[in-house]
């Protein structure tokens, strides 16, 4: 459950960032000579739909429907009364139920005779919801994610995560030098209390005392070589960062663990993908190390 809030500073992503993203959208499209791409949002994918209009009511299905040479339209799995908050901090005006998707999307694909249209990476997109997507006449064309969402390449979108980043390392360097001696529950709360006032949406916080790999808070406490990782989303930008105590500055083989930037969560990499970290220095003749491997 997302516990913090979802809100929209112009200040920080202007409404121009969102219009030049869904133009080069709207320019591969006609590349393609498709009326509109379907970018499918939920629970564990809602990245891309954020990046093109930042939506991202996390609990929810919804289809965000780009047209060619149309506003951007949301079919969205909410109740009505939530569609004037959803306006409010998202660049979408037109939003409408979604009952099962293929009613709504079909009966908008005859009113404009679209007969095809293009879903980012369609092969993802839930087995039941692509079943239904596909029992109707309306073709269905993959679009692959490269060609539309590059987040790697957007400036403001790096820049969001470099302002995450230095959120988490400011408020863990504050933190951390408090918690030897610290049951992990009552450090993890003080690091919850900090992070959700500064505007964290998500988070995930792990620790350990260098025997074990960085784990929940069971009630340990803190000693004097603990570490902590912390996952973070902030205006729906993740990011994680790790840090361990008794460092007045980082080490010199510190690592950049920026998040992927394809569009999944820190937990959800992507079919069959691998990624893995392995950090090892030596301080004060201690060998100190922190290692993940996700799939």
């Amino acid at each position: 459950m997302k516990r913090g809030w979802i809100t929209w500073d112009k200040a920080e992503i202007s409404p121009e960032v969102f219009e030049q993203r869904v133009n080069r959208v709207r320019r591969v499209l006609a590349e393609r000579g498709l009326p509109a791409l379907v970018v499918y949002s939920e629970l564990w994918r809602s990245n891309q739909a954020r990046f093109f209009s930042n939506f991202m009511p996390y609990f929810n299905r919804a289809l965000l429907i780009i047209p060619r040479d149309l506003p951007v339209i949301l079919l969205c799995g909410l109740s009505p009364r939530v569609y004037g908050w959803i306006r409010s901090v998202t660049t979408i005006e037109d939003v409408r139920p979604a009952g099962n998707f293929a009613k709504p999307l079909f009966e908008i694909a005859r009113e404009r005779e679209w007969t095809q249209i293009g879903a980012l990476e369609v092969e993802q997109i839930p087995y039941d919801l692509y079943q239904v997507l596909h029992s109707g006449s309306l073709g269905v064309v993959n679009v692959e994610a490269p060609a539309v969402f590059a987040p790697a390449e957007d400036e403001t979108e790096r820049a969001m995560r470099r302002k995450t980043i230095a959120l988490v390392t400011t408020i863990l360097e504050e933190e951390i030098p408090k918690g030897v001696g610290l049951v992990d529950h009552h450090l993890v709360g003080w690091l919850e209390r900090r992070f959700r006032r500064a505007g964290a949406e998500d988070l995930i916080v792990l620790l350990t005392n260098g025997r074990t790999v960085p784990a929940p808070p069971n009630g340990t406490t803190l000693e004097e070589n603990f570490s902590v990782s912390v996952a973070l989303e902030y205006r729906g930008h993740w990011v994680r960062v790790s840090r361990p105590h008794g460092f007045a500055k980082r080490p010199e083989r510190d690592v950049d663990c920026s998040e992927r930037l394809d569009g999944s969560y820190p937990y959800e990499y992507g079919t069959g993908t691998i990624t893995a970290q392995h950090i090892e220095f030596e301080h004060n003749g201690k060998r100190l190390f922190y290692g993940d491997t996700i799939l």
